[in-house]
């Protein structure tokens, strides 16, 4: 499948496609990068050719601009992004009917990942937010390569200690969950291999 922007259920402007690249090349990321975006709208697209999105447009939006901004460790990186993207769809998609009050509230939750269970969100939310969290169920070297991209974002703003200590507890606490996953899409495909790839990582945080 592809892992372009051609599966975007509309046209991207130019200026704006090139905006959100932009955006997501500041600070230079290791992981929260465009590529990221990428990846997280190849998920989007298996959706779309499963159960499908009642709001597609709204939800690739949020795709596209859930970590536009990010730094490392500020609380206010969520609500920036979608700033951002109601700021960006009234410049430059403003004829294509978005709800984007919707956009701001699906990219405002994922400050909250790995707090929610089944039911906490609509049905719509809970697989856009696997989207974003697929990548704990990717192939080990995968992951790997996000955990260590992860750190290295941290590097910068705390010290390796306490991140070391901050980092080994959330993937202990998503791993302790009854559900890792909030859709039964995400759930089925991805839950035992998400399992053993947290295992690991915790295991070898010391």
């Amino acid at each position: 499948m592809s892992t372009t922007l051609d599966q975007l259920p509309f046209a991207l402007p130019e200026p704006q496609r090139l905006a959100l690249q932009e955006a997501y090349a500041t600070p230079p990321r290791a992981y929260h990068n465009f590529q990221h975006v990428l990846e997280v709208l190849r998920h989007y697209g298996e959706v779309a050719q499963g159960p499908g999105w009642r709001q597609p447009a709204e939800v690739a939006l949020a795709v596209l601009y859930h970590d536009a901004i990010y730094e490392a460790g500020r609380r206010d990186n969520e609500t920036r992004s979608a700033e951002m993207a109601v700021a960006h769809i009234g410049r430059w998609l403003p004829t294509l009917g978005v709800d984007a009050k919707r956009v701001m509230t699906l990219i405002e939750l994922t400050a909250r990942h790995g707090s929610f269970s089944p039911g906490d969100v609509d049905e719509e939310a809970a697989l856009f937010l696997d989207c974003d969290m697929a990548i704990l169920g990717a192939e080990p070297v995968v992951f790997d390569a996000y955990d260590r991209a992860i750190a290295a974002e941290y590097r910068a703003h705390v010290p390796s200690w306490l991140f070391r200590i901050n980092r080994k507890r959330f993937l202990k606490g998503l791993l302790s969950r009854e559900r890792i996953y909030l859709s039964d899409f995400f759930h089925q495909r991805l839950d035992t291999q998400a399992r053993r790839n947290l295992r690991r990582a915790v295991t070898h945080k010391r």
